[in-house]
């Protein structure tokens, strides 16, 4: 069965103007990220958004939450920014089931060459084909349950809120 995946913008899409030293949203790099790792997957990429998570509203997360109920997809990927995705993904576990929904992003752009982006992206395409419905980030090689993980700020991971 195809993965759908839903683009909101978030590190990995952005791109760095160096004549402002700004980074900047211009288009998703989600096909040519698949194209590298040479991903063999139905996929079907649909950009909702390009904006930072910082500025993600709950019409952002209602929308999403929209998409996701909509798609005929039963595996679902969303690629978002860093600082809000905990967020995101406590509003669709309380919006979205019967799905595997997969959250994801990057702590440096991909365009940089040295992101964790692919490596993320990669992760969250094997995540969502075995885990069971429900809602889950996954950075840094592991996947969390949605309600059970925080971004530690100090260390630039994600870590698990308690033991299991």
């Amino acid at each position: 069965m195809a993965i759908r995946i839903f683009v909101t913008g978030g590190t990995f899409d952005k791109e760095y103007d160096e004549i402002t030293g700004t980074l900047f949203f211009k288009e998703t790099h989600l096909p040519e990220m698949l194209k590298l790792g040479r991903c063999r997957l139905d996929v079907d990429i649909r950009t909702l958004m390009m904006i930072d998570s910082l500025q993600m509203e709950d019409a952002d997360r209602e929308l999403i939450a929209e998409h996701c109920n909509r798609a005929e997809h039963h595996r679902i990927i969303i690629t978002h920014g860093t600082d809000t995705m905990v967020e995101t993904a406590r509003v669709l576990a309380e919006k979205v089931s019967g799905k595997t929904v997969v959250i994801t992003g990057a702590m440096i752009p991909y365009k940089f060459g040295s992101s964790d982006g692919l490596f993320n992206l990669g992760s969250a395409m094997a995540f969502v084909q075995t885990l069971p419905p429900g809602v889950y980030v996954a950075m840094n090689g592991r996947w969390f349950n949605w309600d059970n993980v925080w971004k530690n700020k100090q260390t630039g991971i994600f870590e698990e809120l308690r033991s299991k």
